[in-house]
């Protein structure tokens, strides 16, 4: 349990210190009771406790997906977006990579977060009502657009934002076809079960270079190799409107796009109410409230 003296928040998962260190998970998985209504079925609850994740073949409708499509297209050709503090840029090609905080910048996708499909899958995992952490879309056009390393969401958010406990999860929604050659999502099926803290300091002002190409918080070679041995790798694919629910330690990372078919998703990011972000546990500040929230509002 976490214990609290004070302002001081005791840390079951140590990070950024001169080794690595593994510590086995301190929290449930699945928080909610196993047959809390809601969209999820009990047996997808079950899948998730023990993979980690939850494949949803079609969330959304072909319509639908058009919708969120021509918003995603229209923020990324905004040029008031593009100068915004919350749009990363590619380092090389400097096209638009992530535009964050979409669920306040765009009305659409605000409506999209409140969608029972959405927040009460969120709820169902959680046990209780939830906020958003994070919410960002993620743009991966064809011809070169770079990937994502290897890594531990829950590891940086506990270092970086003050995330006490492992209860938070991710949907990734598919705005584009998901095939197995442009750059998609990879998780290591079982690692949630397994906390990696990583070596190293976090730099002052770290989220600037993390978002364009993560250093920080990425694991040894050494590491992920046992852990690929152990686990094995699970790529995902399917439709535009498809969706992949995972939990916020899954080992995940996606490859470089290559191919001349785009990539692109809403990713939202979902922690219970009674997992409020504390200071961080090992960063010199918090990182801005567009990449880790401090408003705790839940959704409704």
């Amino acid at each position: 349990m976490t214990t609290v003296t004070g302002t001081h928040v005791t840390d079951l998962y140590p990070s950024r210190g001169a080794t690595e260190v593994t510590v086995p998970r301190q929290d449930p998985v699945v928080w909610g009771a196993p047959d809390a209504p809601g969209p999820f079925v009990p047996l997808d609850l079950q899948s998730f406790e023990r993979d980690g994740f939850a494949a949803v073949d079609q969330l959304l409708t072909d319509d639908e997906v058009a919708v969120y499509k021509r918003e995603l297209d229209r923020l990324v050709g905004d040029p008031a977006i593009r100068a915004d503090d919350r749009s990363i840029v590619e380092p090389k090609t400097k096209e638009i990579r992530s535009v964050f905080e979409v669920h306040r910048i765009s009305e659409v996708f605000a409506r999209l977060v409140r969608d029972e499909r959405v927040v009460g899958r969120a709820r169902q995992l959680l046990g209780s009502d939830v906020y958003v952490h994070q919410s960002r879309i993620n743009v991966k056009p064809g011809f070169g657009a770079s990937g994502f390393y290897w890594h531990s969401d829950f590891e940086t958010w506990h270092a970086e934002d003050g995330l006490p406990r492992m209860r938070t999860v991710s949907v990734s929604i598919a705005l584009t076809e998901n095939h197995d050659t442009n750059g998609g999502l990879m998780i290591m099926p079982g690692s949630h079960k397994t906390f990696l803290g990583c070596a190293g300091a976090t730099p002052k002002d770290n989220y600037k270079q993390s978002l364009q190409m993560q250093d920080a918080g990425t694991p040894s070679d050494e590491a992920l190799t046992d852990m690929a041995s152990a686990y094995g790798i699970k790529l995902f694919t399917g439709r535009a409107g498809s969706a992949t629910w995972f939990d916020c330690n899954c080992m995940h990372g996606s490859g470089d796009n290559i191919t001349p078919f785009p990539r692109s998703n809403v990713f939202i990011v979902f922690n219970s109410v009674e997992n409020a972000a504390v200071e961080p546990f090992a960063a010199p500040v918090r990182r801005p409230e567009f990449i880790g929230a401090r408003d705790f509002t839940p959704v409704r």
